[in-house]
């Protein structure tokens, strides 16, 4: 859904939590496969590209991730970023 809203011109930030936060690393997108879906490198590409994508602050810790170990374009950011993004004056979430 976000690689299609960016491709569309929409402003994306796309979160990373929980066991999705390995795919903030180099190579660990390429090591995901799922039937009749696009290359998740390609589509993590496409956001990175023209949007934003943030590993949680708190999931990054659990896992012992940093900034260093990140792909580049990738931050790590809290609550409070997130929080700051979704309440933001014209700012429509979409959460599937």
């Amino acid at each position: 859904m976000a690689a299609v809203a960016v491709a569309s011109g929409v402003d994306v930030s796309l979160w990373l939590t929980g066991e999705s936060s390995w795919f903030a690393l180099p190579g660990r997108a390429a090591e995901f496969e799922l039937p009749h879906a696009a290359p998740l490198p390609d589509l993590l590409d496409s956001i990175l590209a023209a949007g934003r994508v943030t590993l949680c602050t708190q999931c990054a810790a659990r896992r012992e991730i940093t900034e260093k170990d990140v792909i580049d374009g990738v931050r790590i950011a809290g609550a409070q970023v997130f929080v700051q993004e979704a309440l933001a004056d014209g700012t429509q979430a979409l959460v599937y």
